[in-house]
C-alpha cells in the first residue's frame, strides 16, 4: 500500500468513526433523558467526547499532511500529535470526568424516572454500529502490522499513526462501555437499585481516563521525537552495513517526523581504500536500499567518518606556529 493510500484509509476510518458516533450519541441523549439512566447518559457523553475527538484526528490528519516550506523544512507530520493530544485531553476532561460525576451522584440519590426499554433498543442498536466502525479500524491495524512484520498488538503499542490508534481504542472501549451501561440498567431493573447504574456509569468513566491516558502518553513521547521501533532500527543498521564499501555504522538516529515520515541520520565508516566516487555511489544504494524497504522515510542523512576523509586526516601535517616571539601564558 502506498503513502498516499494509507493516508486515505486513516481518513476513511477517522470519518466512518466519526459519523457512527455521532449518530449514536443523539440517540444515546435521548434514551438517557426519556429513562433517565445515568449509565445511559454517561455514554451519551462518551460518544460526544469521541465524536469530538474524530473531529479534532480528522483535523490532525489534515493539518499534519501539509507539505514542507522555507519555515517548516521537515514538514507539519508532529502538528498531527498536537491535535491528537487535545483529543486525548478532551476525553479525559469531557467524557471521563461526566461520566465519574453523574455516576457518583446517581449512587448517592438513587433517582430512576423512566422506562428501560428504550435503554435496551438504544444500547442493541448503538452495538452494531459501533461493531461496524471497530471492524473498519481492527481491518486497517491488521494490514498495517503484516505491512510492518509485527503483530496488531505490537503495532498498536508502536505506530505513529495515532489516529488509528485513537479510532480502535475508542470504538473498543465503546463497546466495553456499552456492555457495562447494559449490565448497569439491567441489574438496576432486576433489583430495583440504582446502585448498579451509578455505578456502572462510574466504571464508564474510568474505562475512557485509561483510554485518554493511553492516546495522551502516545502522542506525547512523539511530539518529543521518538526514535522508530528498535527492531526496525536494527534493520536500518544491518542494511547499511552490509553495503560494500561500508566497514561499520558508527551511529544511527532515527525519528518519526509524522505518521508517515521518518528521519534517518547515521555516522558510517567507510573503508580506507574507498575513493570519493565509491562512497557516493554507496550513499545512493544505501538511500535505495532504505527508502525500498521503508518508503517512509523522508529524510535520509549519511555522514562518512572514513575512507579517504580519514586518510586524509592522518596525512595532515602540524599547523605551523603562531610565531617566534613569546608565547602569552594564557594561551598554554
Amino acid at each position: 500500500m502506498s503513502e498516499a493510500e494509507a493516508k486515505s484509509e486513516s481518513v476513511g476510518t477517522v470519518v466512518v468513526a466519526g459519523a457512527a458516533n455521532l449518530a449514536i450519541a443523539a440517540a444515546k441523549l435521548v434514551a438517557g433523558l426519556i429513562s433517565g439512566s445515568a449509565s445511559m447518559l454517561s455514554e451519551a457523553a462518551h460518544s460526544v467526547a469521541d465524536t469530538t475527538t474524530e473531529v479534532l484526528l480528522f483535523l490532525a490528519l489534515r493539518r499534519g499532511a501539509r507539505p514542507a516550506d522555507a519555515r517548516h523544512p521537515f514538514g507539519y507530520g508532529k502538528e498531527s500529535y498536537v491535535w491528537a493530544f487535545f483529543a486525548a485531553v478532551f476525553t479525559f476532561v469531557g467524557g471521563a470526568g461526566f461520566a465519574i460525576t453523574h455516576g457518583v451522584t446517581t449512587i448517592l440519590v438513587h433517582e430512576h424516572s423512566g422506562d428501560y426499554l428504550v435503554s435496551y433498543v438504544v444500547l442493541a442498536v448503538s452495538f452494531v454500529i459501533e461493531s461496524v466502525s471497530l471492524a473498519r479500524a481492527a481491518r486497517q491495524v491488521r494490514r498495517e502490522s503484516r505491512r510492518w512484520r509485527t503483530t496488531p498488538r505490537r503495532y498498536l503499542r508502536l505506530t505513529a499513526d495515532t489516529t488509528v490508534k485513537a479510532v480502535f481504542l475508542e470504538d473498543s472501549a465503546a463497546l466495553i462501555g456499552l456492555i457495562l451501561a447494559g449490565l448497569g440498567v439491567g441489574l438496576s431493573e432486576l433489583t430495583g437499585d440504582e446502585l448498579w447504574d451509578g455505578v456502572a456509569s462510574v466504571l464508564i468513566g474510568v474505562l475512557l481516563l485509561v483510554v485518554a491516558a493511553t492516546l495522551a502518553y502516545s502522542n506525547l513521547s512523539l511530539l518529543v521525537g521518538r526514535a522508530v521501533p528498535e527492531r526496525i532500527r536494527r534493520e536500518m543498521e544491518q542494511s547499511l552495513a552490509g553495503l560494500p564499501e561500508v566497514e561499520r555504522v558508527g551511529t544511527l538516529f532515527t525519528m518519526q517526523l509524522g505518521p508517515e515520515d521518518i528521519l534517518v541520520a547515521a555516522k558510517v565508516d567507510f573503508r580506507d581504500d574507498a575513493t570519493g566516487a565509491a562512497i557516493e555511489a554507496t550513499a545512493d544504494e544505501a538511500e535505495r536500499r532504505l527508502r525500498e524497504r521503508y518508503p517512509e522515510i523522508r529524510y535520509l542523512f549519511l555522514d562518512p567518518t572514513g575512507g579517504p576523509l580519514r586518510a586524509r586526516a592522518a596525512r595532515r601535517e602540524p599547523e605551523a606556529p603562531l610565531g617566534d616571539g613569546p608565547v602569552d601564558p594564557g594561551l598554554r
